[in-house]
């Protein structure tokens, strides 16, 4: 603790200013798309990835689909009790943002400085418990997830508001909260998005509408008249 309230160790610091050392020789337009995905990109991005993988859930046979949806329906309840854990967290823990502390650094967010500590990172706690809870519905689409995540850490300590540290504490926290509660998430989840599956008013929101409703198999169709007639006709030559 005494170390992350001090600054953090020397390998810490140092990456922070070789990261935002970055900033002050890119040119004014590449640090504004910097902030702007920091701050709204990213996080737009990610709600996206949640709605391409809920529409392909939708697809899915409905034993799938109810445990994909109930996956998509933890990921963001698992964010939001991350973010609810970091704030004890970062009470305790008590440290400084970096440019309280350290001169010289290009702070790109000013907004930042309103809050005073810096220990986790809400952004980077709140992508990486998305990419996780992605992960868990659909691999592919949760490793774009985990990307942007990681992607996420780095504009933050890019733009001048976090230690690498607060990053890490931040995927650390997102992924334990994701992974160590999910299979009494999933538990109480599945159960539920199964119920909804067989409302009339519910049902469209977990499977789409070719399997919605199974069409009956009919007996003694075309192909049975057919059959029927190709018997007639081999009885009537073989009379």
């Amino acid at each position: 603790m005494a170390a992350l309230a001090t600054g953090g160790p020397n390998v810490d610091v140092s990456l922070l200013h070789d990261v935002n050392a970055l900033a002050r020789y890119a040119p004014a337009a590449v640090d504004r798309a910097v902030v702007l995905a920091s701050s709204y990109g990213i996080p737009l991005l990610m709600l996206l990835l949640v709605l391409w993988c809920w529409r392909g859930a939708r697809r899915q046979e409905p034993a799938a689909a109810a445990e994909t949806f109930a996956a998509l329906l933890w990921a963001p309840l698992a964010a939001v009790i991350a973010l609810a854990a970091n704030v004890p967290l970062r009470q305790l823990v008590g440290r400084d943002r970096p440019f309280r502390v350290h001169e010289g650094l290009h702070v790109l967010e000013p907004a930042a400085s309103q809050s005073l500590y810096s220990f986790v990172s809400d952004h980077a706690t709140l992508t990486m418990a998305l990419g996780m809870g992605l992960f868990l519905a659909r691999r592919r689409i949760g490793l774009l997830g985990i990307g942007l995540a990681l992607a996420e850490g780095l504009s933050r300590v890019y733009i001048g508001v976090h230690y690498p540290t607060d990053v890490l504490g931040g995927f650390a926290l997102g992924t334990a909260v994701v992974l160590v509660l999910a299979p009494l998430a999933m538990a109480v989840l599945t159960p539920a998005v199964r119920a909804a599956a067989r409302s009339p008013r519910a049902a469209r929101l977990v499977r789409g509408r070719h399997l919605a409703r199974p069409r009956p198999v009919e007996l003694g169709g075309e192909h049975a008249a057919v059959g029927g007639g190709g018997l007639t006709r081999d009885n009537d030559l073989a009379a």
